[in-house]
C-alpha cells in the first residue's frame, strides 16, 4: 500500500472535541482532526460558518428522520459524501491516482499504456 494509510501524520487522526450550540443547547462533538478540516471546507462551500452548518444539518436530519442517531458518525459520512461527490476537483483524477501509486505499480501502469 506504499504507506498511503500508515504513513499519514498522526495529528490528522488525533481526536479533537469542539463545543457547538445546537437548538439552543451547548454540546460537544469529538471527531478526528481531518474530519474537522473537511467540515470547515464543507461549511465554507455552503457559505456558512462551521457552527451554522452543523446546526442546519442537525435540524434537517431531525426534520427528515425525527431523531438524530450518532451525530458524529453522520458528520463523518457527510465528509465522505462531500469528498467523493461534491467537492470541486482540485487535481485531475489521473494525476491523483498516480500520486498514490507505489513505484512498482507506476511502472506496470505505464507499461500497460
Amino acid at each position: 500500500m506504499c504507506h498511503i494509510f500508515a504513513g499519514q501524520a498522526p495529528e490528522t487522526y488525533d481526536s479533537q472535541t469542539r463545543s457547538v450550540r445546537i437548538g439552543g443547547h451547548s454540546t460537544s462533538i469529538r471527531l478526528e482532526a481531518a474530519f474537522w478540516t473537511v467540515l470547515e471546507e464543507v461549511a465554507a462551500h455552503q457559505g456558512m460558518s462551521l457552527g451554522k452548518f452543523v446546526t442546519k444539518l442537525h435540524d434537517e436530519v431531525l426534520d427528515l428522520h425525527g431523531e438524530v442517531r450518532n451525530f458524529a458518525s453522520l458528520l463523518r459520512c457527510s465528509c465522505l459524501i462531500y469528498l467523493t461527490e461534491l467537492r470541486p476537483a482540485k487535481i485531475a483524477p489521473a494525476a491523483a491516482h498516480e500520486r498514490y501509486l507505489c513505484e512498482s505499480s507506476r511502472v506496470h501502469l505505464h507499461a500497460a499504456e
